[in-house]
């Protein structure tokens, strides 16, 4: 027997004093799995359909529901470990990844640049192919994505991306969860991005049209995003039906936005640059001016860490922002990412409406 469980839950969260948003998600018998990721790589959603991805998400929602709402404990990945590489620091990659897959019962190695340095004291073949004997998948934080290649190239065992200089596939699965808990669905919803044109920018690019969901990015020049990039997305635009702009005004791109978007102008390894891009990118601050030529019904997303350049208090911390439940989606999203690379479990949850 299905039945609803936004009540059940909401009820839960007042006892516990938590607050939180359960939308459209029924539990009953497992529906057939048809889509099998076991064994892949996640390098960039380029490279995944949309089902691929629905899928990817709704394992996250079975996983949050199992664990946090039923206080279920699944040790899915016992017995399994994790290498982490990470050239970059990280707060919510490393914290996410390395609680999340403990939580399900495996071992996570966390691995700086002190301990191993990519293609310097050892080549990129010989350090895959040592992880492949003494762990079951490798999670990687990296500058170049050409290294991301190489590993999963040369690797045995999967691969994921936990950023690199040109994607960041596992944010954008934390963000798309967050977007289905609220508005209940994604497809038809307009992505405004201002900002950067950098790899949360890219990711989206790669996946949005994937849902239906249309996308009006705003870039200063000299700042838009990949070419190639850039190319691909027209075609899935084209292939879906939805809408790709392309602008260097922001307030074109946040109008009838559903949701606005931005994150650091300055990335790790960008200091340098630091002043020259400060200039480059005034105006794109996103304030309540921006916000009121958005949708109605807007929300707002950064992935952290946040600078009062590219949000104003007002908004950052208003109802209207999704950054809080966004950061700790991280968590149920790269834990089902996990799993579904290195098991065959499938979700309990019915399939939410994407």
């Amino acid at each position: 027997m299905l039945f609803n469980l936004r009540i059940l839950l909401n009820n839960a969260a007042f006892r516990n004093g938590h607050n939180f948003v359960v939308r459209n998600f029924r539990c009953g018998q497992p529906l057939q799995n048809k889509v099998q990721l076991k064994g892949r790589d996640l390098l960039t959603l380029k490279n995944f359909t949309g089902e691929e991805i629905k899928y990817m998400l709704w394992l996250s929602a079975d996983l949050k529901f199992r664990i946090k709402q039923k206080g279920e404990y699944l040790p899915l990945l016992q017995g399994k470990s994790l290498g982490m590489i990470f050239e970059k620091r990280s707060t919510r990659t490393r914290l996410s990844t390395e609680t999340g897959f403990a939580l399900l019962g495996g071992h996570p190695c966390f691995l700086t640049t002190q301990d191993i340095h990519l293609g310097v004291n050892e080549s990129l073949t010989d350090t895959a192919r040592v992880l492949s004997s003494m762990t079951d998948a490798v999670l990687a934080r990296v500058y170049k994505q050409s290294d991301l290649d190489t590993l999963a190239k040369e690797a045995s065992i999967p691969i994921i991306n936990g950023l690199s200089d040109l994607y960041h596939p596992i944010q954008i699965l934390a963000d798309y969860l967050t977007l289905q808990e609220h508005y209940s669905s994604l497809k038809g919803l307009t992505l405004s991005w201002i900002g950067d044109g950098n790899n949360i920018l890219h990711s989206i690019m790669m996946s949005a049209a994937k849902f239906g969901m249309h996308l009006q990015a705003a870039t200063p020049k000299g700042y838009e995003p990949d070419a190639s990039v850039t190319k691909l997305a027209e075609q899935y635009a084209k292939e879906n039906g939805t809408k790709l702009l392309l602008t260097n005004d922001p307030l074109e791109a946040a109008h009838g936005g559903n949701v606005l978007i931005t994150d650091t102008w300055i990335s790790m390894g960008q200091e340098e640059e630091k002043k020259k891009r400060l200039q480059a990118f005034q105006g794109y601050q996103v304030t309540m001016k921006t916000a009121k030529v958005a949708a109605s019904d807007w929300t707002f997303l950064h992935c952290l860490p946040r600078k009062p350049e590219e949000v104003d208090d007002e908004v950052f911390y208003s109802p209207r922002s999704l950054v809080f439940p966004e950061a700790e989606n991280r968590k149920w999203t790269i834990m089902a990412v996990m799993v579904s690379l290195l098991t065959d479990y499938s979700p309990q949850l019915q399939k939410p409406k994407f």
